[in-house]
């Protein structure tokens, strides 16, 4: 006989086995997960609430494996920040600078062309630009920008520029941001990175980047951009002064966009680092644990049922965690990035970049089976180191 917070569940291969939940409050939420009915509000909220993270894995994995079985998804890329110079000057933000200010840089168009020409990776391999917003840098210098590097290779996938600095580039250009987006686009743009959606919250803005745009703003540039067949990411920072009630709500607008356009590609959770921010040393604010990244990757899973890929950004969480992640429903590890700056100006622990065999084997190591991808997820093939 089962005892009342036991289940009976069999997996993709019809294996059968008795799951013992030790949160018997979240139980019955797995029997939305197996018959694929969309969890609420209240759900997501109760699964913050609840401290049995290995039954939240449980079911975010379940998900996963229905959805990827066990490949791990990891792309050749390299990150370029053509400038720190910006505006905004968020306090959360370790990175930004202003003109003038001491370690304040834009590099030039041909500067960031040849650091591609140096020969890092053969195309195809994915450039990801996003920089801070330069009080006088329009579309030109990113159209100028994309077409250069499509010159060097067609094979090159360009996702560049956030939500934000769109906005931005539309302001200084003079220009309404589908124009800006089509420029971009008609350039050689192939996707947008998910960045700058910090939390889709008021309250959280006015402490931490009052200037940025509002979230729901945010949301309206990736419906334009999605409506022009721009497929984009979507973030969320956490871990600094939100509610679980203000990340769910985040992670709902998410969705509700995603059932209007289908437009994003992935979602990315990403960790608030406070050194060198404003909110260095201030009680209460301090880097979140691996229960609070596991948990937040999982519920994710969980919540996003119609976003195809959880990102596991390995930058942010150390290797160990995002290896770990596999297992609690992310599917990606990101790539190979070269040289991270925007993490690590807020004080990250991880290398800056890692070499292709380095992460085919951290995912092998984890128990997946590495298939590199390109930026929309276009399957290269299977490998192995």
């Amino acid at each position: 006989m089962l005892q009342e917070n036991s289940y009976i569940h069999s997996d993709q291969n019809e294996r059968t086995m008795v799951v013992t939940w030790k949160d018997e409050e979240i139980a019955d939420i797995m029997d939305k997960v197996l018959s694929g009915r969309r969890l609420t509000r209240e759900d997501g909220l109760r699964l913050y609430r609840s401290d049995d993270l290995f039954q939240i894995g449980y079911m975010a994995n379940t998900v996963r494996s229905r959805m990827h079985g066990k490949n791990a998804y990891f792309v050749v890329n390299r990150h370029i920040n053509p400038t720190n110079i910006c505006v905004n000057r968020c306090k959360i933000c370790a990175f930004a600078k202003s003109v003038g200010e001491d370690g304040a840089y834009l590099l030039s168009v041909d500067e960031i062309l040849n650091m591609l020409r140096s020969g890092i990776h053969s195309p195809p391999f994915e450039v990801h630009i996003v920089g801070g917003l330069h009080p006088d840098i329009g579309i030109d210098y990113y159209t100028t920008l994309i077409r250069g590097i499509k010159e060097i290779s067609p094979d090159i996938f360009v996702k560049a520029l956030t939500a934000v600095e769109v906005d931005h580039i539309a302001k200084v250009s003079g220009m309404d941001v589908a124009s800006v987006l089509t420029s971009l686009k008609d350039a050689g743009l192939d996707a947008m990175p998910g960045g700058g959606a910090e939390i889709f919250s008021r309250r959280c803005q006015m402490i931490g980047w009052e200037k940025k745009i509002e979230g729901d703003r945010w949301l309206d540039v990736m419906r334009i951009a999605h409506s022009l067949g721009i497929k984009s990411n979507a973030t969320m920072l956490y871990g600094h002064f939100e509610t679980n009630e203000e990340r769910i709500d985040h992670i709902l607008k998410l969705r509700s966009l995603q059932d209007d356009t289908g437009g994003f590609q992935a979602f990315i959770p990403l960790p608030f680092m406070p050194d060198n921010t404003s909110f260095e040393g201030m009680r209460g604010c301090r880097r979140c644990g691996g229960v609070d990244d596991l948990k937040t990757i999982a519920i994710s899973r969980l919540m996003l049922d119609n976003f195809a890929h959880i990102k596991a950004y390995w930058i942010g969480l150390g290797i160990k965690t995002a290896q770990v992640s596999l297992s609690f429903g992310a599917d990606d590890l990101d790539g190979t990035i070269v040289d991270e700056q925007i993490f690590h100006a807020a004080g990250a622990r991880s290398d800056a970049g890692m070499k292709q065999d380095e992460l085919i084997g951290f995912i092998e190591e984890a128990g997946f089976s590495p298939l590199e991808r390109d930026g929309a997820y276009r399957i290269l093939g299977y490998v192995k180191r």
